[in-house]
């Protein structure tokens, strides 16, 4: 099954009203997330799909991998879902504000 994608530039053109879930591990949401992002730990997907909403849900980890993952998950049980390619490490070198302790420094 092939995932669309979407670069950090055309996520953060969408603005807020675009729904962002981050299936990173706790640590790694506290030390810094997009601000409108969900928090739903790759290990919780399954039991937690119906926060894959919106039309298209846009998904994000570390790099891409694990949302790729939860990308396919996902798109299995019919949501429609887009892989944010490069992840938060595209989102940080871009220059793009993020919340959290770390955040814009």
């Amino acid at each position: 099954m092939a995932i669309e994608e979407i670069s950090v530039q055309d996520l953060v053109a969408l603005g807020a009203a675009a729904q962002i879930v981050d299936v990173r591990e706790f640590d790694e949401w506290t030390t810094g997330h997009i601000e409108h992002a969900v928090h739903v730990p790759l290990g919780a997907v399954p039991e937690r799909l119906a926060e894959f909403q919106g039309s298209p849900c846009y998904v994000i980890c570390r790099s891409g991998g694990r949302s790729t993952a939860a990308c396919e998950l996902a798109a299995g049980q019919g949501h429609d879902v887009v892989n944010v390619a490069g992840g938060m490490l595209a989102w940080i070198e871009a220059g793009f504000d993020f919340a959290g302790p770390a955040a814009n420094g």
